[in-house]
């Protein structure tokens, strides 16, 4: 079988068609990287011969792509694109690895971020990225070589390291609490409830935990925390908010906790990476340092 470099076509001709694709005239391509219309000319033609396809209609005075020729330069555009990317996180930290971690934005900022600067302090070598990732996916599929995940050890095919038990309570602003006539669950159902869309049975796990089967009523929905608990604080509901993630806005006023039940958990906060990722020194650097913040009863799972 040919070895896939066979069929890479030059670099150069490569760039001159994304750039035509997305300028639509050779003398703009030609400004753009520097060189002549004749030369641009030449390694469009150059890419045409490699690929022994023809990328062009020619009408008159004018040329344009072909229907198929638009669709390879989305791709590669995308692949010049993840080139550029990796150039400049290389040349951003020509010593050491890159690693990318799937992570649940308000945990995220509250617990992981104020941490890294212990782990970037120990190794600075390794440049940690961070990106926004809600559920669970394929590691196969995705760049990542780590994720932050919430609730059970139910994401397939990966290792687990716990990190912390969440526990929720819920709240509103002073002025909808004061509408609460006494502190059981259906008191707290007939007013507004908020709810996360990543976590659509939380207020029926949360009553379920506190000894009613009560349905909570359909309210308002957000992807966030962070926007679930400022609609909290501006009066359009109850919100039921880990305690972690509320500690100021309770100290401060802008929150109160509804009832006297007990605090519950619905699930805890997990480090996960694949089972069958190759030894990968930034990620054994991380899980050793992730460790440091376990309890011993919590540790990597066999």
């Amino acid at each position: 079988m040919p070895h896939p470099k066979r069929f890479l076509p030059p670099t150069s001709a490569l760039r001159a068609l994304e750039s035509f694709e997305r300028t639509g005239s050779v003398t703009e391509t030609g400004r753009e990287l520097g060189v002549s219309q004749s030369a641009v000319s030449r390694q469009l033609k150059v890419l045409e011969d490699y690929l022994q396809t023809s990328l062009f209609v020619r009408e008159k005075k004018a040329i344009r792509l072909t229907p198929a020729a638009q669709d390879y330069c989305a791709e590669v555009r995308a692949a010049l694109d993840k080139i550029g990317t990796a150039s400049l996180r290389l040349k951003a930290n020509p010593k050491g690895g890159q690693l990318n971690i799937a992570m649940l934005p308000a945990f995220g900022v509250r617990w992981l971020a104020p941490k890294l600067p212990d782990f970037v302090e120990k190794h600075p070598e390794v440049t940690v990225n961070l990106n926004t990732v809600l559920r669970p996916f394929d590691f196969s599929k995705e760049p990542f070589h780590g994720a932050i995940h919430f609730g059970e050890q139910n994401w397939p095919d990966v290792h687990f390291l716990k990190l912390m038990t969440e526990f929720v309570v819920p709240v509103a602003a002073p002025k909808m609490g004061a509408k609460l006539s006494s502190a059981h669950v259906e008191d707290i159902f007939a007013l507004p409830l908020l709810h996360l869309d990543t976590r659509p049975n939380g207020w029926a796990r949360w009553a379920a935990l506190n000894g009613s089967a009560v349905s909570p009523q359909v309210g308002m929905l957000f992807d966030q925390f962070a926007s679930m608990i400022q609609a909290a604080i501006h009066g359009m509901g109850v919100a039921l908010a880990p305690t972690y993630l509320i500690e100021r806005e309770l100290r401060e006023g802008q929150l109160v906790e509804l009832g006297s039940m007990k605090e519950v958990s619905i699930g805890s906060y997990f480090f996960v990476w694949p089972k069958d990722a190759p030894d990968y020194q930034p990620s054994v650097l991380f899980c050793d340092w992730m460790r440091g913040f376990c309890h011993p009863q919590d540790q990597l799972e066999p």
